[in-house]
């Protein structure tokens, strides 16, 4: 292990125990020198890390050390943009982890949805309708499956199924932009959303993952998705 990584290692280690806390300070560069017994260049190479995965901010030369930040949804999708990027996530990949999550942003929806957020998922689709070109249609449709994962009353949904589907779309963002797909699109909300207001969770789910299968099948490897739709 290099030096760099032993300073790192040990701050993960420190907020993931909650020994370090969101807004509290590491030492300054000078008593992690001493402390690790390590360089000054050391010791910002391991802050420049730590800050790449958004677990401080850190200023060279600050007296009071490297702050340690909250988490939030970026670090999440800067990570696995990452991971896509260099291939360490194929396509298929992530839309088979985007199916699972949707399926169960649905499931608990169609159990869990208030009024409002029934309320909220018609006037995106409406807005859908509406919409005279690929960017109001796009904002629109996020909004409909942010309402979804909202009503799952799921935080972690939430947070991972809006970093899930903006890598996806941004990985195929020239192919997703034809009439035809537009159309099909809000047929598949209209038949999921009946389902989520009948309180019919599985169907809601089954739907949601078809719909899924059905956008993305074109750009994938024959067969990718199947096993989700069984």
């Amino acid at each position: 292990m290099r030096a760099y990584e032993r300073i790192v290692e040990q701050v993960e280690q420190a907020v993931e125990s909650g020994e370090l806390r969101p807004g509290e300070r590491l030492p300054s560069e000078r008593d992690l020198m001493v402390q690790f017994s390590v360089s000054r260049s050391t010791v910002r190479e391991a802050l420049r890390v730590l800050q790449a995965r958004g677990l401080v901010r850190s200023r060279p030369g600050d007296p009071n050390g490297a702050e340690v930040m909250p988490f939030t949804p970026a670090a999440l999708h800067k990570s696995m943009t990452t991971l896509a990027r260099v291939d360490e996530l194929s396509l298929a990949e992530l839309v088979q982890f985007r199916m699972v999550l949707e399926g169960a942003a649905y499931l608990l929806a169609a159990r869990l949805h208030t009024p409002a957020q029934l309320a909220e998922m018609d006037d995106a689709i409406a807005r859908m309708r509406a919409a005279d070109g690929y960017e109001s249609f796009s904002a629109a449709d996020v909004d409909f499956h942010d309402a979804v994962a909202r009503a799952s009353g799921n935080k972690l949904i939430q947070i991972c199924s809006d970093v899930v589907r903006s890598i996806v779309l941004d990985l195929i963002a020239d192919k997703i932009r034809a009439p035809e797909q537009r159309r099909r699109s809000i047929a598949h909300h209209e038949e999921a959303l009946a389902a989520v207001r009948a309180g019919d969770g599985p169907l809601a789910a089954r739907l949601a993952r078809q719909a899924l299968s059905d956008f993305y099948s074109p750009y994938l490897p024959d067969g990718a998705l199947d096993e989700l739709l069984e």
